[in-house]
Order: C-alpha cells, then structure tokens, then sequence
C-alpha cells in the first residue's frame, strides 16, 4: 500500500501558522496574566514595607544578628532608652520584623481581640508549632487552670506542702556538713513530683517513666526546634519528619500516652459503671470532665495536653526557683530575716504552711518579686501577630503580619519606675505594699501582672497557673530557708551570671550550691 505525503504535507503547512498563531495569542495572555497577578500580589508587600518605613528603626552598632544574638538585653535597652515613647522596629533573630512597643500603650493593646492581635499565632513560627504539634492555643488546659485549679487552691494546700516536703527529703541529700549541690538537677525533680500531683495524681507523680517524660519533655522539645530552625524552609516537610529529634519528640509523646492510658481507661470506666464514684481532685480528672466540650477526649489528645502542661510548667518554675536560690547565696543578709518571717506565719498557722501563712510571708513575696525584675525569664514580653493593622493612639500605625513585644528587662531596670532600679532591693515590694494605698498592696505582689510587671505575661493571655507556681515555689524556698543555710562555692560573693541567648535568660544548671542542714 501506497503512503501519499503531498497532501499531508501541504496541510502541515497550512496549519502550522494558525498553530503557532494560537500559541503566541495564549502566550501573551498568560504573559499579562502573570505580571496582573505578580503586580497584585507585590502591592499588599509594597504597602507593608511602605508602612513599616515610617516606623522609626534602631540600629545598633553591633550590627547585625550576630549582634542580636549576643547582645539583646543591651539592643532593646538602647531602643527603649531612644525611642521610650514611641514604637520602634527591630529584627528578630529569626530574621522578622519586630516592632517594639512602649509599657505606656499596653493598656489599649490589651483590649484588642484575637483576630487583631494574637498570642497563638506568635508563637507559631517561633516554636516551630507545626512539626513539635505543641499547643499554641490549649483552651482545654487554660479552662480547667481557671475553672479548676486556681479555685483548688486552697483545698489543695496541704496536699501540696506534704508533697513538697516528701519531694525535698528525697531528693535533696542530708547536708550535716557544708555539701555542694546541683541545685538545678534536684530542683527540676523536686518540682515534677509536686507538680505532677497535681496533674496526675498521688500514684502516677512517682512513677519513673512519668517523671522522666516531665524532666525530659521540655529539654527534647527545645531541641527539636533548634534542629527545625537549621533546616531551609523549602526543604522542611521532607526534612523535619526525619531529624532525629523530632523522632524523639513523637517517641516521648508515645511514650506519655502509654503511660496515661489506663489511668484515663479505669477513671472513664468507673465513672459509668458507678453513679456515686468519687472524681479524684487532680488535672487530669478535670481534664477529663471538660474534655467533650473541647473535642479531646482520646488518649492521645489528653496526653499531648498533660505534655503542654509540662512544657508550661516544670522548666519554668524550676528555673525561677533556682534564680531565687543563686540570689540568696550572694545576698546571704537576707536569710535570716526571710526564716524568720516563715516561722512566725507558721507558728500563727498551727505550724504548717497553709494558705493564710504563705499570705503572711510578704517579705519572701517581695523578695520573689525583686529576683524576678532583675533576672526575668526573657528580655522581651507580650509577643503577639498583628493579623490586622491598628493605629495607635500615638498616632503610629503598625500593619499586619509583623510581630509586637514589648521590652520588658529595659522597662525593669528603668529608674523612672523603679527607683535606683541597678541596685538589689529585696524588700523593695514589701516597703511599697506596706506604706502605700490598697492599689499598692495588689501591684506589688509577685503575681500581680500589669503593664510594669510582664513575667506571667498581660493581659486575657496572662499565665493562668502563676497563682498555683507562686505557691508551689513559695513553699520550695520557705522549707529550705527553714532546713538549710545556703552559699556559694568557695566563699564566693558573686552571683552566678545568666545565659542569655536571644531574647531568653535563664540560670546556668549547671552551677552549685553550698548547702548545710540548719540545726534545730
């Protein structure tokens, strides 16, 4: 058979300039298309910069991130000092746009919704929330802290300082003798086992592998971020599932479920096989009641809410102890005055450490409040996401997408609030409370929040469970202010310096104390 290539050669021709005619009509209208759409999408980006350019910037001349990662108390400190009443915009250490705003506007800032200014979304890119999966936003735990526990409070007293005692003379040893002590270390299992009473129960807190997941969660979970933040942002969903501490961290929050699991099984069983059955008074029971209504009621939900409470709670109050304790041995002439106040607030308390004596210890209150202005836990507070731009009433405008803070150090250490705010005054709060109006006494109490005092936060997200940290370190410093004297190493006088990495300040655990049991 005979293959003819005249026609079809000649219908190729006609046809190819229409083909290619078409090609070129489409390729145009994509070509617009494009440049309509890059054009739309770089306008917003345009108007963001523009708005930001009006913003005042502070340059330091450290310069750069290395410059922010080894001197941020000292960058925000300048920025307030320049700018102190006015916003101003820096970039974070995650390469952000920051604007930092003054303490004088937080009381109009506060009274901004959700969809305006939000702490979940802060927090989002910073702890890497989408592949550590923490609770940015946990409305179930938030709900019971202030339905539950804060009211608890005072029912639960005893059964507290008894844990706190059981917890110290197990983990802190004898010391007839001037003994060095990591104080760190034990303190982060003294506060599990207190802690994890309240979250758990009288059986489950000395159990092993629970105290391990509560002194070890905190620790994996930081380190998988750090590991995130090395990874590109293209590469990050193929990468991250794959470092090995986010295989630890999913490890760990097994592990947490396996543990919980019979716990959560034989309270849900009881409670429907026995009408008169006897809810046990502890988070996970109430976590349990309120469970339905915020859609978490597996195994596996509850028990990555227990997981963000152990993030919330066992590393920071841990550390706020220990700052407390690195303060007292380098400020010894405070000891006896502080023992002497919790003696007496017992022995009007039939000699326990009740609700009604830890109210009387306002010197150790004071003294809490004074470690905590000079050594906060960050330099920065109340990060939230601008989700819609807001005007200022100083007429500033900040627009949306970037995120504000506040410098809380600078604001601490600024004179104009603090009188001689460079000197340690551990009855500073105390003298306030007792001298001033009833506003004074309510201000100057440790867990008093507002717009000078920003450790537990401001505002609606304020930290929820620093009426049950306070007491729970309240009792801590009060039973070894009764047990033990406490110095430094060698005779030395100088407290021991914090490590300050960004926007974070902590106390070196691996430092000692010298302790020696207090002979009755």
């Amino acid at each position: 058979m005979e293959f003819n290539t005249t026609n079809t050669t000649s219908e190729l021709g006609v046809m190819e300039p229409q083909t290619l005619a078409r090609l070129l009509h489409i390729l145009q209208t994509a070509t617009v298309a494009a440049l309509i759409f890059a054009v739309c999408a770089y306008i917003p980006k345009l108007k963001h910069r523009a708005h930001l350019a009006k913003l005042p910037v502070f340059n330091s001349s450290t310069g750069g991130g290395k410059g922010y990662i080894k001197s941020t108390k000292d960058l925000y400190s300048e920025g307030y000092r320049k700018f102190k009443d006015r916003a101003f915009l820096m970039t974070t250490l995650q390469g952000e746009s920051s604007v930092v705003v003054p303490q004088a506007l937080l009381p109009e800032l506060r009274k901004l919704p959700d969809d305006v200014l939000s702490f979940p979304k802060a927090i989002d890119r910073s702890m890497e929330v989408k592949y550590t999966r923490i609770e940015a936003d946990p409305r179930l735990s938030v709900h019971a802290i202030r339905s539950d526990l804060t009211p608890a409070l005072a029912r639960l007293n005893s059964t507290i300082c008894a844990e706190v005692d059981d917890a110290m003379r197990q983990h802190l040893p004898l010391c007839h003798e001037w003994t060095e002590v990591p104080i760190s270390d034990k303190l982060v299992d003294v506060v599990a086992r207190i802690s994890g009473r309240v979250f758990v129960g009288p059986d489950l807190c000395q159990d092993p592998e629970y105290l391990e997941c509560c002194t070890k969660y905190t620790i994996y979970l930081m380190d998988a971020v750090r590991a995130i933040k090395k990874v590109r942002p293209w590469l990050k969903p193929l990468m991250v599932p794959r470092l090995p501490e986010i295989i630890r961290l999913r490890d760990m929050e097994k592990k947490a479920a396996r543990i919980l699991q019979p716990m959560v099984r034989e309270r849900m069983e009881a409670e429907k096989a026995d009408p008169d059955w006897q809810r046990p008074d502890d988070m996970m029971q109430w976590l349990l009641s309120h469970g339905a209504e915020h859609g978490k009621q597996s195994v596996e939900s509850l028990a990555n809410t227990q997981l963000g409470l152990i993030f919330a709670a066992i590393h920071t109050t841990t550390m706020t102890a220990t700052n407390l304790l690195y303060t007292l041995a380098s400020t010894p002439e405070y000891i006896v005055p502080l023992r002497e106040e919790v003696r007496e607030a017992m022995a009007e308390n039939d000699g326990k450490i009740t609700t009604r004596a830890l109210q009387h210890m306002v010197k150790l209150d004071s003294y809490m409040k004074e470690v905590t202005r000079l050594y906060p836990p960050g330099i920065t507070s109340f990060a939230r996401r601008v989700l819609k731009g807001i005007t200022l009433s100083n007429g500033q405008y900040i627009p949306a997408g970037v995120i504000i803070e506040v410098p809380a150090q600078a604001i601490y250490t600024d004179s104009d609030h603090f009188p001689d705010s460079g000197t340690f005054d551990g009855f500073r709060h105390y003298k306030l409370r007792q001298g001033g109006t009833a506003s004074d006494h309510a201000r100057n109490q440790f867990v008093t929040t507002n717009e000078l005092n920003l450790a537990f936060g401001y505002g609606r997200h304020a930290c929820p469970g620093r009426f049950f940290a306070a007491n729970e370190i309240k009792m801590i410093i009060a039973r070894l202010l009764l047990d033990f004297d406490i110095k430094m190493p060698g005779d030395a006088t100088e407290r021991y310096l914090q490590i300050e990495t960004g926007s974070s300040s902590i106390p070196d655990p691996r430092k000692t104390l010298m302790l020696k049991r207090v002979e009755a």
